[in-house]
């Protein structure tokens, strides 16, 4: 079955960095998209990013702070979090799409404080 585990959250300083891994199991994950989304406190989840074979998409609150990459021969993805803001608290998860059903993680939480 498909399992995702995230970690590398934390707290840290505004301003401060951290680098998310996920490592998937259950999938050939070089076919497949995968994506960092994140839930903060009274809001719904949204997409921070995806990468693909052919594509990546940011959201526009995290360009140009946010890097996601992959490392297909260790089936895990990263994302690499610089210039960190209190709006980024929350709980990180890792996503993909295999035949049409979502599979997440449960999660890693970042805090950040002001």
């Amino acid at each position: 079955q498909v399992q995702l585990v995230e970690s590398g959250g934390g707290l840290v300083q505004a301003g401060g960095s951290l680098r998310l891994s996920c490592a998937a199991s259950g999938i050939i994950f070089s076919s497949n998209a995968m994506g960092w989304y994140r839930q903060a406190p009274g809001k719904q989840r949204e997409l921070v990013a995806i990468t693909g074979s052919s594509r990546t998409n940011y959201a526009d609150s995290v360009k140009g702070r946010f890097t996601i990459s992959r490392e297909n021969a260790k089936n895990t993805v990263y994302l690499q979090m610089n210039s960190l803001k209190p709006e980024d608290t929350g709980v990180y998860y890792c996503n993909v799409n295999k035949y049409g059903m979502d599979y997440w993680g449960k999660g890693t939480l970042v805090t950040v404080s002001s």
